[in-house]
């Protein structure tokens, strides 16, 4: 029998959860999952960086930050035809899910932005969910890319409230839950999450979640990332994270927001095939799939692919309306 879906989580009880033995944690976050969603169904979304480099943000994590050298450079935006190409190879490559980045500080009214809404059109037409990722937006913004179609809206929040301060300066909190009242008003997807392994703590991390999770109705989405260390960021030097501390995350975030999809998104070249296994079995039930995220390396597609066979897992793909419920692939 389903449990009342909670929005009242405390940082204390969180924090029991992400620290509870790790054989207890995940047998908890399974059986939530498959209370809540299919059983070995795994969303393969697609991600392209359709505007890199040059963002006035000082995201600290960030190679597309103007304020980081690293060697990465400034492209313009790529033109709508190429997009909607990719997204075709994405799809015939078994993605449903198509995500769009622009390396944006807030989106600004314009030709650029217009080919955005033309680009979501397009996914949308050929019968995939369609994302984008482009800063800040406004409420109008938000309601003209609804009217194009768009699924979802990705505006992660990347660590705790407490915490935050210490990675970007050039934003604040509130400005990125302004962000997200304007993408649900507009009656678009959330896709919210964050990045652990950027020298925070476990109650940062709880915090996070405990944002998240008090959220009504919680995002539909909800991005786990630990975080790749790029030479000539602030945080270059940073340790990797024990791969357990990802399968702790993803096993939480399940347990308080059991109708999410929870997506195991950057870091994951890093991981052994065991540890996604692992993630899996706590809840993850999506991956990004193709060679890049954003301006860093992926798990190559066969090896993915290979990866859901040896498992035994489903293609997990939107209903019809490609809207947040999905269904296994039969």
């Amino acid at each position: 029998m389903e449990k009342a879906i909670r929005y009242d989580w405390t940082t204390d009880e969180i924090l029991e959860i992400l620290d509870a033995p790790l054989l207890d944690l995940v047998h908890r976050a399974q059986t939530v999952h498959r209370q809540y969603q299919p059983a070995n169904a795994i969303q393969l979304a697609s991600l392209l960086n359709i505007k890199t480099g040059g963002c006035p943000e000082d995201c600290a994590y960030c190679p597309q930050s103007a304020h980081h050298q690293v060697g990465l450079g400034t492209e313009s935006m790529m033109t709508v035809e190429g997009v909607l190409e990719a997204a075709q190879r994405a799809k015939e490559n078994g993605a449903s899910r198509f995500c769009m980045g622009a390396a944006w500080r807030e989106v600004r009214d314009g030709s650029d932005f217009d080919a955005v809404l033309e680009m979501v059109r397009g996914v949308r037409s050929l019968g995939m969910e369609a994302c984008t990722t482009l800063g800040m937006l406004t409420g109008e913004q938000a309601h003209r890319l609804a009217e194009a179609g768009l699924t979802a809206y990705n505006h992660n929040l990347d660590t705790g409230p407490e915490y935050y301060g210490s990675i970007i300066t050039t934003r604040t909190y509130e400005d990125r839950l302004k962000t997200l009242e304007h993408v649900r008003k507009a009656g678009i997807t959330l896709c919210v999450g964050g990045i652990i392994g950027m020298g925070e703590s476990l109650r940062d991390r709880a915090r996070l979640l405990e944002v998240l999770a008090t959220f009504d109705p919680h995002p539909e989405s909800v991005p786990i990332n630990a975080l790749v260390a790029v030479d000539g960021t602030p945080l270059e030097d940073q340790p990797p994270i024990n791969p357990l501390e990802l399968v702790r995350m993803c096993a939480t975030a399940r347990i308080l927001m059991p109708k999410a999809i929870v997506r195991l998104s950057a870091g994951r070249s890093a991981l052994s095939r065991e540890s996604q296994i692992l993630c899996f079995l706590a809840g993850a039930n999506s991956i990004f799939y193709g060679e890049k995220l954003l301006t860093t390396k992926n798990v190559q597609m066969d090896e993915d692919l290979q990866l859901l066979r040896d498992i035994g897992a489903e293609a997990l793909i939107p209903s019809a309306d490609a809207s947040a419920s999905t269904s296994p692939r039969k």
